[in-house]
């Protein structure tokens, strides 16, 4: 059955999940302020090629953090603005708690936690009920994608893609505008893989929060946007048919 834990007792658990995750493992919290110690744990999943989903919901990372995150290739960043729940699982295990991963809350403040171990039939119940409330979630996030500002290359080492873009010089008047997520859904490539594809054809480039268009993306239809989290870009729908993996 369920077992209750302790504050003391969930930082001892949630390491132990980590450190048990053999094929996935779900991180699920609103802030995200990785110690010494999780990124260390995290360095071993990516050594093991565990696959790692990590769910946030504040922009508040600093930069070593995106720094480190990026380079781990079997972690994908998702962003749920809405989200307050805090939840970790591996493939047999899961803790639900009032704990934040964030090293704050492992050191000072009073927690509650619940371990869930589907060896029990009655946990089966519970882990598989939670999951997919945890689908449902990334479902509804942003893939989230740090890519730097480009720098200044030399032309020999600028990226090659299978075709050239054929956008140029069309009347976007009619056409219909779509996110990042949108065309997404529309192509069947991840967020975060279409994010690079845009800066790998110098069309569009991040500083800090921001997404800026470049003088080739503007071209090609990208007409910048101000939202809730800053600037975003939209494109023409017709750029679709031009995303490569």
């Amino acid at each position: 059955m369920a077992k209750y834990l302790r504050t003391s007792s969930i930082s001892a658990e949630l390491e132990n999940l980590i450190r048990d995750a053999k094929k996935e493992l779900y991180i699920i919290s609103p802030y995200l302020k990785l110690s010494d110690h999780i990124k260390e744990l995290l360095n071993d999943k990516e050594r093991e090629k565990v696959e790692v989903r990590i769910i946030f919901g504040k922009q508040e990372l600093a930069p070593a953090e995106m720094s480190y995150l990026e380079e781990l290739k079997y972690v994908r960043l998702y962003f749920s603005k809405n989200l307050h729940a805090k939840c970790y699982l591996n493939e047999s295990k899961m803790i639900i708690t009032s704990m934040n991963l964030y090293e704050f809350s492992q050191q000072n403040n009073k927690e509650m936690g619940i371990l869930i171990d589907t060896s029990n039939e009655e946990d089966k119940v519970v882990y598989l009920e939670a999951e997919k409330d945890i689908e449902s979630i990334i479902h509804n996030s942003e893939d989230f994608s740090y890519v730097k500002a480009p720098q200044k290359q030399n032309p020999k080492d600028s990226p090659k893609t299978d075709k050239p873009i054929i956008l140029n010089n069309k009347d976007y008047s009619k056409s219909n505008y779509k996110t990042t997520k949108e065309l997404s859904e529309i192509t069947g490539i991840s967020s975060k893989k279409i994010n690079s594809w845009f800066t790998n054809n110098n069309l569009m480039y991040k500083k800090e929060e921001d997404w800026i268009t470049t003088k080739k993306g503007s071209e090609l239809g990208g007409i910048s946007k101000v939202g809730q989290y800053g600037k975003f870009i939209v494109w023409p729908e017709e750029i679709a048919n031009e995303i490569k993996e």
